[in-house]
């Protein structure tokens, strides 16, 4: 195990003058929360897991695409019940994904990853709701198709 003292002297002799130009410019992300809107985005990553109270859910990580949000990210969990279900089957619909058994979806979480689609992001007190409005093509080289007016991106 190194000492702190090895440590420091290891620290203090490497050399980062290559990187000022670069930190001075540089602008920490922020941790905010995307604001309440619509919002393109394409799912950057989707897997299985369990809520807290060990119920099944799906976990979204929505990546904005456009607007001056793009590159911050959105997340969503769907958390699987019985009375849940209309809405996880309306989601994964919304994306095109028609499973012939719910128990396939494990296997067919990959065909969701880059798929674009606009959402809304609505807070009421302290739960947010993310909806899955509709799917969306980017035709490669294209730019995301215009967004709505009065939308924040």
């Amino acid at each position: 195990m190194n000492s702190p003292d090895s440590f420091s002297r290891e620290s203090h002799n490497m050399d980062l003058s290559s990187f000022d130009d670069d930190f001075a410019a540089a602008e920490a992300p922020s941790l905010d929360e995307v604001p309440d809107g619509k919002y393109q985005v394409r799912i950057d990553s989707v897997r299985l897991d369990r809520s807290q109270r060990g119920d099944p859910m799906i976990k979204w990580d929505l990546m904005v695409i456009s607007g001056v949000l793009a590159g911050r990210h959105i997340f969503k969990n769907s958390v699987i019940t019985p009375a849940a279900l209309p809405f996880v089957k309306g989601d994964l619909t919304t994306l095109g994904l028609v499973l012939d058994k719910f128990s396939d979806l494990s296997e067919r979480l990959e065909e969701l990853l880059d798929v674009t689609l606009e959402v809304t992001k609505r807070t009421r007190g302290d739960y947010t709701n993310v909806y899955f409005n509709r799917r969306f093509q980017i035709a490669q080289g294209d730019a995301p198709p215009a967004a709505p007016e009065g939308t924040p991106f």
